[in-house]
């Protein structure tokens, strides 16, 4: 962090380590620091306000409580399939399963109680869950930009928030291009001698936000597999690609379109997508 005048910036930790020159300390720190900051082409993190910080909070912890969720769910499977009993995947098959195993006289009585208070653990948790949504759902009802995101296929009301909260100042970057490289979404670019080489995806980004934007693209691809309408764009990405790159493919493209239409205020029209997206690039 450092300062002009009264004026706080703020600079991601990534950005200033290239100008580390010898081992870390104090004194190498803070002469990265005013290295970076000197460069004309330094992009800074804007300051969030405490409500923004509070909600970016309330993320955290949705994140958390899903994570424990979900190894909870993975551990009742695990202890069923040694009793002889399995489900399909989904957290809708779960609940069944633990109430074919209550009815079940042949499973012990130890084995059945501890299945219960597994049970009663996991509805604590969908409970929580289900509370944070309904906060994060009213933050986003809330705010006419993240009522705007949510209108790209593939951006649910979590990820406008996300977007938006993780984003406060998004004419900070050049282009949706840039955007999408400091979320991850672009390929690493290996080149030399003139002769263009991309990797993978660079996953160097905000993890949270990377992951939302892959999982609604992911949705719209299986979707449009299933035989449901979708843009000649994706039915072609389909052709040439994998439906896992196809995914990352489109979350890179949701997340240059929601670029232009934070920066811009416009809204999302679908007729419009080539060209926000010629602007966006």
């Amino acid at each position: 962090m450092g300062s002009f005048g009264h004026k706080v910036k703020l600079i991601a930790p990534q950005l200033v380590k290239p100008y580390v020159k010898r081992g870390k300390n104090d004194g190498a720190d803070a002469e990265a620091l005013c290295e970076a900051m000197s460069r004309p082409s330094m992009r800074f993190v804007p300051v969030k306000t405490a409500e923004q910080q509070a909600a970016l909070m309330m993320v955290g912890l949705r994140d958390r409580l899903i994570r424990n969720c979900t190894q909870l769910s993975n551990a009742i499977r695990g202890y069923a399939a040694e009793f002889g009993f399995s489900a399909a995947k989904g957290k809708a098959h779960l609940v069944p399963l633990l109430e074919r195993i209550q009815a079940d006289e042949s499973v012990p009585v130890l084995a059945r109680e501890l299945f219960t208070a597994q049970a009663e653990e996991y509805a604590r948790l969908q409970a929580q869950i289900d509370a944070v949504d309904a906060k994060l759902l009213a933050w986003h009802k809330a705010d006419e930009s993240s009522r705007r995101l949510v209108k790209i296929p593939g951006v649910g009301p979590i990820g406008a928030v996300l977007l938006m909260l993780k984003t406060p100042a998004p004419e900070l970057f050049r282009s949706g291009r840039q955007f999408a490289a400091w979320i991850g979404l672009t390929p690493k670019d290996h080149s030399t001698a003139g002769k263009v080489r991309l990797g993978g995806i660079t996953r160097a980004g905000d993890e949270a936000l990377r992951s939302v934007l892959v999982v609604g693209a992911t949705s719209v691809i299986q979707h449009v597999r299933r035989g449901g309408r979708g843009s000649p764009w994706i039915v072609s990405l389909l052709k040439r690609k994998p439906p896992k790159l196809a995914a990352v493919a489109l979350a890179n493209k949701m997340a240059r379109i929601a670029w232009k239409l934070m920066v811009t205020g416009e809204r999302y029209a679908a007729k419009s997508v080539p060209a926000a997206l010629a602007n966006a690039t």
